[in-house]
């Protein structure tokens, strides 16, 4: 038998049930009996039998794929994101379909309706392109991280806690003047909590402060670019001890690397902070003290609440959540060598 495909019809021969049972099996295996499902079982171990998952996804619907949408691969958190999502096939045996947005909404559109044709059974979504209510919209499982989401589930780090401790540790490190560097980030958006944190802890502490925001573009090359624009600003300010607490950990090690080319190392009057936690601020020239996001954290309560939904969904008669569940991540603070 294993030398030839094992059909439905070998498989009802061998246990002496009938065809509508074995499909019950595959795909309703809550109407047999635990005995009956586990002779079916044997029998398909004996039979050498190797599922076919294409005629699976045509009976049932269900395809076993979860669609995701980041941004862009460039900033390491997103790129450690997904190698973290995409772990995750060993304990739910999900299989993912990736694409990259690169901040399109009517590409993104497109991918979310390629998905859809793929018959997903549900979607992680990273970007900030489509609000939450367009999301909903799809009638799909759907959880995002670390973006506003309204309307879905959702995962995101405690935003403002890791603002508050990337400032206290600059001040804590006798900076003079302390600068904050990030994209344009709308109110709504989670990562806001940053500068509001930041210029919440300033001002507390009666430091002075600037917030230096910029359009980064949708390349590395770009981003390069601007933070040497905004580093040569900052070497203009006066001699004072700067504390520079950058909104990601690719954005520090850019800016790192642009003090290190021009004084040979890390000068006594700067002091570099970065967040997410992401393998480039342990592996940079001089490891960089970072806000932890816990990812691995994040993940996994992103894929409890997506599973959770794809599970009722299974059911003869699914019930819709109630409301968008929302699940807050504390951050870690890591100090190196970017820090006294």
């Amino acid at each position: 038998m294993n030398k030839k495909k094992v059909t439905f019809a070998d498989i009802a021969a061998y246990t002496n049930f009938s065809k509508t049972t074995i499909s019950r099996y595959f795909n309703n295996p809550d109407s047999l009996t635990i005995e009956n499902q586990q002779k079916i079982a044997r029998a398909l171990d004996e039979l050498g039998y190797h599922e076919n998952k294409l005629a699976k996804v045509l009976a049932n619907g269900k395809s076993e794929f979860v669609g995701i949408i980041v941004p862009n691969l460039y900033l390491h958190y997103y790129a450690e994101m997904l190698n973290q999502i995409l772990s995750t096939y060993g304990e739910h045996n999900y299989k993912f379909l990736v694409f990259v947005g690169n901040n399109d909404k009517e590409i993104e559109q497109n991918y979310i309706n390629e998905l859809l044709a793929y018959k997903i059974e549900g979607l992680i979504v990273l970007s900030h392109t489509l609000t939450s209510k367009e999301l909903a919209s799809y009638q799909i499982p759907i959880v995002t991280i670390e973006r506003e989401s309204e309307y879905v589930c959702g995962v995101c780090t405690d935003n403002y806690m890791g603002g508050v401790q990337a400032t206290s540790l600059l001040i804590k490190n006798q900076c003079s003047r302390l600068i904050h560097i990030n994209a344009d980030t709308p109110r709504h958006i989670p990562a806001y909590g940053r500068i509001q944190g930041f210029e919440d802890t300033c001002r507390t502490n009666h430091i002075p402060y600037e917030v230096i925001t910029a359009d980064f573009g949708n390349t590395y090359s770009s981003t390069v670019e601007q933070i040497q624009r905004i580093f040569n600003q900052i070497e203009e300010m006066d001699e004072t001890r700067k504390g520079i607490f950058l909104s990601n950990d690719t954005y520090a090690n850019i800016f790192l690397n642009a003090v290190i080319r021009k004084y040979g190392s890390l000068p006594p009057n700067y002091r570099i902070i970065g967040f997410d936690n992401s393998p480039i601020a342990s592996e940079a020239i001089l490891p960089i003290s970072t806000i932890g996001q816990q990812i691995e954290k994040m993940v996994e309560n992103a894929m409890e609440l997506l599973v959770l939904q794809m599970d009722e969904m299974k059911k003869r008669v699914p019930k819709p959540l109630e409301a968008p569940i929302h699940r807050q991540i504390t951050p870690i603070l890591i100090r190196r060598d970017t820090t006294d």
